[in-house]
């Protein structure tokens, strides 16, 4: 399986969520993405969107005011 970054800190609602599905719709089935950012909006705002389109959240990280979230499509 294959792993790409997304890099979203300092971007504020909607952008995170827009830029993850952008970046995700670029990827194949099964293929994660690693999206980092700094709002702390994307605590719920990710998740949900990831739900809704059915897309997996294997991990959420917070460290040092960064987010980092793996999604697998």
């Amino acid at each position: 399986m294959s792993q790409n970054t997304l890099d979203c800190r300092n971007l504020l609602c909607p952008m995170p969520v827009i830029r993850t599905q952008n970046a995700l719709k670029e990827l194949s089935e099964g293929e994660l993405l690693e999206v980092t950012c700094t709002d702390p909006g994307t605590l719920s705002d990710i998740p949900t969107w990831c739900r809704i389109n059915h897309h997996e959240v294997v991990s959420t990280e917070e460290n040092n005011h960064e987010i980092v979230f793996v999604i697998k499509k």
